[in-house]
């Protein structure tokens, strides 16, 4: 009988554990930060909701302002967001709204609504929000009232995201993303195009 040979491990590289488990983090301190007030949230929790040890937190993060100063931030989401050319942005903005919270469990811009909760971090948070995203909406946009339109357009994702996220609306979560894109784009398109 001869010995049966298996192929040698390959271990994973440390890097992509290392990123998954930062992302785990982040999105446990998301969640928690979309529900309890900033002061509440201890890094004990946001380990237990990652499955990871607070000292894991503090390697990656070094403590919890640090982690939160990155919850707080809206950088990369808005640049997913914003990632379409102005006449398609409409359709790609509610896409990427309704595919980040039904598949990936994150809220793109969601945490902005739980602001009030958060005292001197919620002005942080609003600061970024403003200048990440609306602002940067803003910029994109040519003809009157730029601003104006950047904010609605926002104001009628964040509609979309609370009735599809926060208050779970059986309708709306009933229809498939492309239902609702085409539903959902034309009213944020019109704020985009003058």
């Amino acid at each position: 009988m001869s010995a049966v040979s298996t192929p040698p491990v390959t271990p994973t590289p440390a890097r992509r554990d290392a990123e998954a488990t930062k992302a785990a983090i982040l999105k446990a301190a998301r969640h928690l930060l979309a529900r309890h007030a900033h002061a509440d949230i201890t890094l004990k929790a946001v380990a237990e909701r990652a499955g990871v040890s607070p000292p894991l937190i503090l390697k990656y993060f070094g403590n919890k302002d640090t982690l939160f100063a990155r919850v707080m931030s809206f950088e990369s989401d808005a640049d997913a967001l914003l990632a379409a050319p102005l006449d398609e942005l409409g359709a790609h903005m509610v896409r990427h709204v309704l595919v980040s919270q039904s598949e990936q469990g994150a809220d793109p811009l969601l945490r902005i609504v739980f602001a009030p909760l958060h005292g001197e971090q919620g002005d942080i948070l609003r600061a970024n929000f403003r200048t990440q995203v609306t602002d940067r909406l803003t910029d994109r946009l040519t003809g009157p009232d730029a601003g104006l339109r950047a904010e609605l357009a926002v104001a009628t994702l964040l509609g979309l995201g609370v009735m599809y996220g926060i208050a779970r609306g059986t309708e709306v979560r009933a229809s498939t993303v492309d239902a609702l894109v085409d539903r959902y784009a034309p009213s944020v398109q019109a704020h985009l195009t003058p």
